[in-house]
């Protein structure tokens, strides 16, 4: 595999793209809030972050900045009431939320209703320029100008997501995450313990909703054209597909749920029209086999065991 195949760095780039996504939803049922607007909050993201680039002329990165702080508005607005519901009923509410957003992009005149924005912006071609201002350019690499712009936007995403992931790693290990630990394990006697839980619940919602949102206007600018129907239901059901296929109980989940679910249509890509069904399938599998995910909190304690049964019985047999 030529991996400097802009089309192969494509898909090593939505990868990155869907882990970061599947981080901000681990990030939202680490306080065990079954949330389904994802799909709304990175439509708010991308179409802010468009706007603001094709007709405001704002510096890219800073449009999709700006992009995920409405989408974290916007669920600030929405969290109040929403929250304090649970279970299904908060998940049918936020699908509601998600949907009422489509509707409403569908039919506003600056996102040119149902045929969406093109045109855009793209990364790989704002780092290029980037690049060339400073005199790297791609013949100097010895390579064509489309692979230069492919692997710029990559080891863009590679560096935006080995930080997003870092700063979830050292959430998990503070007094914030523990926090969140404790509420997602027993609301009730979390607040006997004296935690806020409608002020933990509801920054567990607003930072995955920053992040969908930014991820929204990445993905806005990495394929320079969007449409209200990129959100719909079949992006709620990828999403939440990353966690409850990968697991929900370590961030290690969802990250190899989003490299499994993204990958998995590329390497059959003769049967990429049935993907939403091999989600189905997979899916039903987890559930009935592994109902906590592929990969949770007991997997590495079982790893670790065997490693180290392993390493004791080598040393017994040195003896």
């Amino acid at each position: 595999m030529d991996i400097l195949n802009p089309y192969n760095l494509q898909v090593l780039t939505f990868i990155l793209l869907n882990s970061i996504l599947a981080i901000s939803i681990y990030i939202t049922l680490s306080t065990g809030q079954l949330s389904l607007g994802h799909a709304g909050f990175m439509s708010i993201g991308a179409f802010t972050a468009s706007i603001l680039t094709k007709q405001a002329d704002m510096p890219l990165f800073i449009a999709i900045i700006i992009g995920g702080l409405a989408a974290g508005l916007i669920a600030l607005l929405i969290g109040a009431p929403t929250l304090k519901l649970h279970g299904l009923y908060l998940a049918i509410a936020t699908l509601g939320f998600g949907e009422v957003i489509r509707v409403i992009f569908l039919n506003m005149k600056v996102t040119n209703g149902a045929l969406g924005l093109t045109g855009l912006q793209s990364i790989g071609n704002y780092l290029y320029d980037f690049e060339k201002a400073i005199g790297l350019k791609a013949q100097t690499l010895g390579i064509s100008v489309m692979q230069m712009k492919s692997l710029s936007t990559f080891l863009f995403m590679v560096l935006l997501f080995a930080v997003i992931l870092f700063l979830t790693l050292r959430l998990n290990r503070s007094r914030l995450g523990r926090a969140f630990e404790a509420i997602k394990a027993d609301e009730t006697a979390a607040r006997a313990m004296g935690l806020q839980v409608a002020y933990y619940k509801m920054l567990a919602f607003i930072i995955g909703s920053v992040l969908a949102g930014v991820c929204g206007g990445l993905f806005a600018h990495i394929t320079t054209t969007i449409t209200p129907d990129d959100f719909n239901y079949h992006k709620v059901v990828e999403i939440l597909s990353y966690a409850v296929i990968g697991g929900s109980e370590v961030v290690w989940g969802p990250l190899f749920g989003a490299l499994v679910l993204t990958a998995l249509p590329e390497v059959l890509r003769g049967l990429a029209e049935y993907k939403m069904l091999m989600y189905g399938l997979i899916m039903v599998g987890v559930m009935a086999f592994r109902p906590h995910g592929l990969i949770g909190t007991d997997t590495f304690q079982k790893l670790f065991r065997r490693r180290k049964g392993k390493t004791g019985n080598e040393a017994k047999e040195g003896m």
